[in-house]
């Protein structure tokens, strides 16, 4: 099993990359949010897991630890693969999905690519009591209907609400008060950092 890697980045592409460690490059799939900050020729460090088949050998790696144990969690749920628990992980944060499993509210596992109605609901049901509790929303820099509606025209643009969420709250921390007060000015920081991103994402 390899639990984890450390090493240089060769290339990163949206949902993938491929790390260096001693001389030996390993392909790992990760979460967007992992893809869109890494940067060739740096170091990084990943919770990775091995899907072993008969057939191919999978990396999945993971910024957090606590990610890595949601996606083995995930794993378990009838129905559920690898690429679909990855789905969930680069939708939902580990407190989102901890939320969403405490108030048995399937719909923002609905919303991921790959997952039915069905299979939301084992999830929702199988995870119960297999998580922490959600840590307490930490304060947005910009008053929360403003950040909210932002990161929801933004995930209707075709982010995941996860990177809709994280964009907005870093465009937020550069942002002067009256930016931050505006619905089209925080759109626009935000769509400004995520623009270059995803052209690079898809080139």
């Amino acid at each position: 099993m390899i639990s984890s890697l450390r090493g240089t980045v060769l290339h990163a592409a949206a949902d993938s990359m491929i790390v260096e460690v001693g001389g030996v490059g390993f392909s790992v799939a990760v979460p967007p949010d992992v893809a869109r900050t890494a940067r060739v020729g740096e170091t990084i460090a990943l919770h990775t897991n091995l899907i072993v088949r008969e057939d191919a050998l999978s990396l999945f790696g993971f910024a957090t630890r606590d990610e890595l144990d949601v996606f083995g969690i995930l794993l378990a749920v009838s129905g559920v693969g690898p690429k679909s628990a990855l789905g969930v992980l680069a939708a939902l944060t580990v407190d989102q999905i901890s939320a969403a499993v405490a108030a048995e509210d399937d719909a923002p596992f609905r919303r991921v690519s790959g997952i039915g109605p069905k299979t939301a609901k084992l999830i929702v049901l199988q995870l119960q009591g297999k998580l922490a509790p959600p840590a307490p929303a930490a304060a947005v820099k910009a008053p929360t209907d403003v950040a909210a509606s932002v990161v929801q025209a933004v995930a209707g643009l075709g982010w995941p609400e996860r990177v809709a969420g994280d964009a907005v709250a870093q465009a937020a921390e550069g942002a002067s008060d009256a930016d931050r007060a505006s619905v089209q000015a925080l759109l626009r920081l935000t769509l400004a950092l995520l623009g270059p991103a995803k052209q690079a994402a898809r080139g």
